[in-house]
């Protein structure tokens, strides 16, 4: 895995709480295997520089696209126990759901990469001759129950100090507490283009960047690692963020 080309620490005008390290993943997409890194990493670096408060955050959109989405959830739901990792939803997680709840959004869904999904959880097409409904049933019976606990354990946004952490943003002029849960995982132009205090440090992924982009109100670490090759890692102490 290569480390993103940017600064290996840059400065924020936010702050974490004292005494307080916070990881935060950026969008896996089924790369199970630089998630792997990841956690190695990250465990590394605990031991090395050990702190009284580790908080780990992965920003959502576990599955599509990559081969191992199966996996990535496999490794998370320890991750989530075991540390009491944070764990956001992203706009791919929601549309499985959607497809778990509702079959006619099947399409859609395959768009977006979940025809890579459903291959790791041994869902295979054959030969575009099953329907929907066919698919549908045999999706919910592989589909593990301590993956519907992670599920349902995820949430949509969640601070610590000064930053804040969501998938993709927050709508702009719009109150935290009052934010839309669907802006939180979905929103792109009216976020990406604000240059707005937001009162707290976005934290996000959603949109692919080349590299971890950081701008005065936000940092973006979704570098698109399912094709890139390189899912980032940042750790933010004080008003340092450090990349892994």
């Amino acid at each position: 895995m290569h480390r993103s080309p940017a600064a290996s620490s840059r400065s924020v005008n936010a702050s974490a709480p004292a005494d307080t390290r916070i990881y935060a993943v950026g969008d896996i997409h089924g790369r199970a295997d630089l998630l792997s890194e990841i956690i190695a990493r990250i465990d590394d670096d605990i031991r090395r520089r050990p702190i009284a408060h580790a908080i780990e955050i992965y920003l959502g959109d576990y599955v599509d696209r990559g081969p191992h989405s199966k996996t990535v959830i496999d490794l998370l739901t320890v991750r989530l126990v075991a540390n009491r990792a944070v764990c956001l939803r992203g706009n791919h997680e929601a549309v499985m759901e959607g497809f778990l709840q509702d079959p006619a959004i099947l399409q859609y869904w395959l768009q977006l990469g979940g025809m890579q999904t459903l291959a790791s959880y041994g869902v295979e097409l054959h030969n575009g001759t099953e329907t929907a409904n066919d698919l549908h049933r045999r999706f919910l019976d592989a589909f593990p129950r301590t993956h519907e606990l992670f599920m349902q354990c995820l949430r949509t946004q969640f601070s610590c100090g000064d930053f804040l952490f969501v998938h993709a943003g927050i709508r702009p002029d719009v109150p935290i507490e009052h934010q839309d849960a669907n802006d939180l995982i979905w929103i792109r132009d009216a976020f990406l283009n604000s240059t707005r205090n937001h009162g707290r440090f976005v934290v996000h992924g959603h949109t692919p960047v080349a590299h971890s982009d950081i701008r005065h109100n936000r940092i973006n670490i979704d570098t698109a690692a399912w094709r890139t090759g390189t899912l980032t890692c940042i750790a933010i102490e004080g008003s340092t963020i450090l990349f892994l």
